[in-house]
């Protein structure tokens, strides 16, 4: 590595950087990146978890996560549930079913998911 790269590496917004290292974190599983995630689509996915909040959909208490592949973003719903065993934020986890398209988000709701170890890529 020589002095520009040097340079050129710490002149890299965090945005830029924290992207390119999940693209390298998740290339391994050859999965869809969520840029092409298209709604209507049986797909498996995978990401980082970036926020977690719960909301009430039709009175209904929802935990609302929004993971991150370092391509973009998705949304997954699991209804009726305050809390899932494993998820925190940070967390990589894949994520397999149908999306579809809720205001400008693609989202899955209620959708088979495996938690990916947390370790050196």
């Amino acid at each position: 590595m020589g002095i520009k790269d040097v340079f050129k590496t710490t002149a890299k917004p965090v945005r830029e950087l924290d992207s390119e290292r999940l693209v390298d974190r998740f290339a391994k599983y050859r999965l869809l990146p969520l840029s092409e995630l298209e709604a209507r689509d049986r797909t498996k996915v995978c990401g980082e978890v970036k926020r977690m909040t719960i909301k009430p959909r039709s009175g209904i208490p929802s935990t609302e996560i929004v993971i991150n592949d370092g391509t973009g973003e998705a949304t997954v719903i699991f209804s009726g549930r305050r809390h899932v065993a494993g998820i925190e934020h940070g967390h990589c986890l894949i994520v397999e079913g149908v999306a579809f398209a809720d205001r400008n988000r693609l989202v899955f709701l209620n959708p088979a998911y495996s938690l990916i170890p947390n370790g050196p890529a």
